[in-house]
């Protein structure tokens, strides 16, 4: 199709005017370059491999177009969303709520993950929910005690598609999979999708049209970079201090490993600092609180790895702190980009040490940015250039004090003489007066 020709509204896609007005009325009127390429194709009942970045609208281009295609007359389940991380399921369970509030007839929907009580969840599920989101493994679970109906699914739906597929979710996810009616559509969508995962899927794939949105890799320039240097043992000091000093409204921190999220939080809090996780180490009811007070601004500091914020929509982050350096640039950009959005500004500190200097330059490098080293200074952040005006201003003022001593020193010689003048004008012999003087002057 000729660019001229492109569907550039919801309405041009195919989506029908009450979901258009649904769209409007939670803010959103121009579809994204993600939902342009997949939506048509999603209504045409072809499966799909979308690749596209975080915040690019991913899940509204596989939504719009399965909540057209259910049937509101029937009450069975028809759509499955499967999920790598209890927070993403409950994230697009709550978009699900938002659009069908404003339509004529309710689409229903259930999110079931795991470490929650079983009995609740096979409750739910006797209302027959259209849309299920949730984890494999717990969807699994319920499929093979014959709670959820697998054959009636039209639709499922990969968010994150490469972390499903990877080893050790692919046998858990294959096994929904086999479960389902052969003829069902099968929807990937990801931020990073490789082909290896496309090719894990290929079996349950009917002639996908795979469309990846390659934005280029710019950072939005509304939002400052800066790094400190300090030691590995230093870096949550250095954090409390510099959170005391910049005042984040609300702020993410970034470590590299998930595995380490919990114990990070319980040092900052051994640090004076009010944080909260999202892991799946924590319990649901904990986890759904601690993202609800950070949303709500309760909670001033949210830490996370780049897995499990993978997908995570959150607004209004002034602060980005990254107190491990990502590995590839990429994910130093999906991370800062969660601030700075909509022509606000946006601050991304990094804490680094002498051994991860090299990744900061192969980000700086790559992303095309500068990230400048600041200091800490009696409690003011400043710059080289002002450290070295500071340093400067201290050698003069050295300067001066060595220059005011000398002559503070040699007021008393000048002051002997004088009197030594007097003296001899009265007729008093003083000619050893001045040596004398001079010799104490000079000891």
């Amino acid at each position: 199709m000729d660019n001229m020709e492109r569907p550039e509204s919801f309405q041009e896609l195919g989506i029908q005017a009450e979901l258009v007005e649904a769209l409007a009325k939670e803010g959103i009127v121009q579809p994204t370059e993600i939902q342009k390429s997949t939506i048509p194709l999603i209504l045409n009942n072809r499966d799909v491999a979308g690749q596209s970045e975080t915040g690019s609208g991913k899940t509204l281009a596989y939504l719009l177009p399965v909540l057209q295609k259910i049937d509101r007359n029937k009450r069975e389940n028809q759509v499955l969303v499967l999920t790598p991380t209890h927070e993403l399921a409950l994230q697009v369970q709550r978009q699900i709520q938002d659009l069908s509030r404003h339509l004529a007839a309710t689409i229903t929907s259930a999110a079931i993950i795991g470490n929650v009580n079983i009995a609740r969840q096979i409750e739910k599920l006797k209302e027959k929910p259209h849309i299920i989101v949730g984890s494999a493994g717990r969807i699994l679970e319920l499929i093979q005690k014959r709670k959820i109906s697998a054959q009636s699914l039209k639709t499922i739906v990969l968010d994150e598609a490469d972390q499903l597929l990877d080893e050790r979710n692919i046998q858990t996810v294959k096994a929904v999979l086999k479960t389902a009616y052969k003829d069902s559509q099968i929807l990937l969508f990801s931020a990073t999708l490789s082909q290896d995962a496309i090719e894990q899927a290929a079996g349950f794939l009917k002639d996908p049209a795979v469309q990846r949105i390659t934005m280029k890799a710019t950072v939005v320039p509304t939002i400052i970079h800066q790094h400190f240097m300090c030691e590995q043992r230093d870096k949550l000091e250095l954090l409390r201090k510099l959170v005391r000093h910049l005042e984040p409204g609300r702020a993410l921190i970034f470590i590299n490993k998930t595995e380490e999220i919990e114990k990070t939080v319980e040092r900052l809090s051994y640090h004076g600092l009010d944080a909260v996780a999202i892991s799946g180490a924590s319990q649901k009811e904990n986890r759904r609180q601690a993202m609800a007070d950070f949303r709500a601004g309760k909670t001033q500091l949210l830490v996370a790895s780049d897995l499990a914020a993978r997908g995570l929509d959150i607004k209004n982050i002034t602060h980005i702190f990254n107190l491990d350096i990502p590995e590839e640039p990429q994910l130093y950009l999906h991370r800062v980009g969660r601030t700075g959005r909509a022509g606000q500004s946006g601050v991304a500190v990094s804490l680094v040490t002498q051994r991860e200097l090299p990744l900061l330059h192969k980000i700086e490098n790559s992303l095309k940015i500068s990230i400048p080293l600041r200091r800490l200074s009696f409690g003011k952040v400043i710059s080289e250039k002002e450290e070295k005006g500071q340093q400067t201003r201290t050698r003069t003022k050295a300067g001066a004090g060595t220059k005011t001593e000398t002559k503070a020193k040699a007021k008393p010689e000048a002051k002997t003489k004088t009197e030594a003048k007097a003296k001899t004008k009265t007729g008093v012999k003083a000619k050893t007066k001045p040596h004398k003087a001079k010799a104490q002057l000079y000891k």
